[in-house]
């Protein structure tokens, strides 16, 4: 590949090799990295779920003022996973508000898993 002689075929296609070597390296290490990164999340996911508390039984609803108590529900109700104003309860605190005339959740039915039916 000397001066001014044109490139033979065979040394345009050793070069395209190279081309093609060296382009590939560079997106196998780009796909390595991702990849790596990506078992980093999933790792970190794990983690974060086999640490997370275990949901409540029971939550207690409250009202727009944070005092007045609005509903009872089963820990795993939609209903106040929606309304964001609920705190975590005890069954025996559960059971308090239901006998207190809290209304019970019209969607998971607490008075009924109590057993206050």
């Amino acid at each position: 590949m000397g001066g001014d002689q044109p490139l033979s075929r065979l040394d345009a296609l050793r070069f395209a090799r190279r081309v093609v070597e060296q382009q590939a390296v560079r997106q196998l290490g780009l796909i390595d990295r991702w990849i790596a990164e990506e078992e980093r999340r999933e790792a970190e996911r794990r983690q974060g779920a086999k640490m997370r508390p275990a949901p409540p039984d029971w939550l207690i609803q409250y009202g727009l003022n944070q005092a007045n108590v609005d509903a009872v529900h089963v820990g795993g109700c939609w209903a106040a996973k929606k309304s964001g104003r609920c705190r975590p309860a005890t069954r025996e605190q559960a059971l308090k508000a239901l006998r207190d005339q809290v209304s019970p959740c019209v969607h998971c039915r607490p008075d009924t898993v109590l057993g206050t039916d």
